[in-house]
């Protein structure tokens, strides 16, 4: 049974940096695509960015875009997600996903993804 855990959300101040974890438990990690989506209350589900299996291919949303970074080490089977130079409208409930998946994507759609963390709270002070 696939298993994923998140770590590393908190209380920062705008401007400052952060770095999700995700550790991923029950199956072989480095066949898996991976991705980051974000749920601020209130609001929809948002995709963040992702990354396949190999990290030959990462993409991210346009919101996020050169500030967040989408990592992987697929022998400490754990995804990370560096969050620089956070901003008011960073704070959000953090989810990793994934899904089977060996070839050169990822996937955009939460829809495409089976197995979820239970999320990181990011909170930005002003």
């Amino acid at each position: 049974q696939v298993q994923m855990v998140e770590s590393g959300g908190g209380l920062v101040q705008a401007g400052e940096s952060l770095r999700l974890s995700c550790t991923v438990s029950g199956t072989t990690f480095d066949g898996y695509a991976m991705g980051w989506f974000r749920q601020a209350p209130g609001k929809e589900r948002e995709w963040v960015s992702c990354i396949n299996w190999s990290a030959g291919k990462t993409l991210y949303s346009d919101s996020v875009k050169d500030r967040f970074f989408v990592s992987r080490d697929n022998a400490k089977n754990t995804l990370y997600l560096q969050i620089d130079n956070l901003e008011p409208e960073d704070p959000a409930t953090y989810y990793c996903a994934t899904e089977p998946h060996t070839g050169t994507g990822c996937y955009l759609s939460q829809y495409e993804y089976t197995y979820w963390g239970q999320g990181t709270q990011v909170t930005v002070s002003s």
